[in-house]
């Protein structure tokens, strides 16, 4: 005899719970291979705008958006984090998906920070010194 699973089990497991562990990763290293490389480029090119967009538009948008994805997963770890505590069952798999869930929130708000301030970085220092 099987049972459904609850909607607690539904959310702890799956791509979402791993979008809440991983997503803040993934957003980072987005940024970090977009907004470096898009300034690199512009630089060696010798020009202040990519593609007729301003240079600083360019990159802010490749800080905003991974930004706004690591919110997300942040956002989805803490659902976890306190669905698997009043879930009341202390099974295996609560247990794992609440230190995932733990882990996720931590994580992806060292990324978030570490975006932010490599967008600061971008954005205020100079693009090209020669």
């Amino acid at each position: 005899m099987s049972t459904r699973p609850g909607p607690h089990a539904r959310l702890t497991g799956g791509l979402l719970l791993w979008y809440g562990v991983l997503g803040g990763a993934v957003a980072w290293a987005v940024h970090l291979l977009a907004a470096w490389s898009l300034d690199e480029l512009a630089c060696a090119a010798g020009s202040q705008r990519v593609a007729a967009v301003p240079l600083w538009q360019a990159v802010g948008l490749a800080v905003v958006v991974p930004a706004l994805v690591t919110m997300g997963a942040l956002l989805v770890a803490a659902l976890v984090w306190r669905r698997t505590g009043r879930a009341g069952e202390e099974g295996v798999a609560f247990g794992r998906s609440r230190l995932l869930a733990v882990i996720g929130v931590w994580a992806n708000l060292l990324f978030l920070a570490i975006i932010v301030l490599g967008g600061v970085a971008v954005l205020v220092l100079p693009p090209c010194q020669r």
